[in-house]
């Protein structure tokens, strides 16, 4: 996992390491902490195609600059115009199907998490098979402090992967838990020291390439099946509850005072 090559002609947004065994794909929008816009949600949609194309086992998702993923782009959000009815629902719903293909594709999907993972960024996180973070990392859903309700698929993931309680009180506050939580510590498979993330992710994969394929594609397959995963309802449930919100409460326009605070912050 060396050398780090484009994997799509949009490269700026995402890259990728040779294919194999093993890809690792970085989100590379580290200007605005690799935040969620419609390009790079298609781009990652496109990677997971090509990689089931090509036999690939393991990939590995991981953050260019001071994070993982801080969740969807603001500013593209807030040029919906909520007294028109425009809602973002067309690109929450294409980031809920790349989360389901990630969970029921064979490939098997490791997130390497600093920095911040939060609102889309955690659930990205969510759809991934193994899960493991640099101390430090803040980690949390978020939305509410935001005045927005998810819209990618944590109304659904988070109480299967946290318990209801963690579930619960992460949707409900806000808050950002940070990695060594004992809340957190069913989830993630380990913390690392600073500075060790790459090495121990690295460890990871050479364990999951070490078994044979066909066993584990098989029985990823089968605890899939045993324990049902997010469905389309379960998205439909939420992407309507996001949309009413959206509408009712003007919130592109909470967003738009909230970049311009910050724009003055700066």
């Amino acid at each position: 996992m060396t050398s780090e090559f484009i994997v799509s002609a949009a490269g700026k947004y995402l890259q990728g390491r040779p294919p194999g065994d093993a890809e690792v794909w970085t989100l590379n929008r580290p200007h605005v902490r690799n935040a969620l816009n419609p390009f790079l949600v298609e781009t990652l949609r496109s990677s997971l195609e090509a990689a089931e194309k090509s036999g690939v086992r393991v990939v590995v998702l991981r953050g260019n600059g001071p994070s993982f993923c801080a969740g969807a782009d603001l500013r593209y959000l807030q040029s919906y115009d909520a007294s028109a009815g425009e809602t973002p629902r067309d690109f929450l719903r294409s980031i809920w199907d790349l989360t389901i293909a990630m969970e029921r594709s064979p490939v098997v999907f490791v997130a390497a998490l600093h920095g911040h993972a939060v609102a889309g960024g955690l659930e990205l996180a969510l759809a991934c098979d193994v899960v493991l973070a640099e101390e430090g990392t803040l980690i949390g859903d978020g939305h509410v402090g935001r005045n927005l309700l998810a819209g990618g698929g944590a109304s659904a993931r988070l109480e299967r992967s946290l318990g209801r309680n963690t579930a619960l009180w992460l949707a409900l506050t806000g808050t950002l838990l940070r990695a060594g939580d004992p809340a957190l510590a069913g989830w993630l498979r380990c913390t690392t020291p600073a500075g060790r993330l790459d090495s121990t992710t690295e460890d990871i994969v050479a364990q999951l390439v070490s078994v044979p394929a066909p066993a584990q594609r098989a029985y990823k397959s089968v605890l899939n099946e045993q324990v049902p995963r997010p469905s389309e309802a379960e998205r439909d449930r939420e992407l309507d509850a996001f949309d009413r919100h959206w509408v009712e409460q003007n919130v592109p326009e909470n967003l738009r005072l909230f970049l311009s605070q910050n724009r003055k912050a700066s």
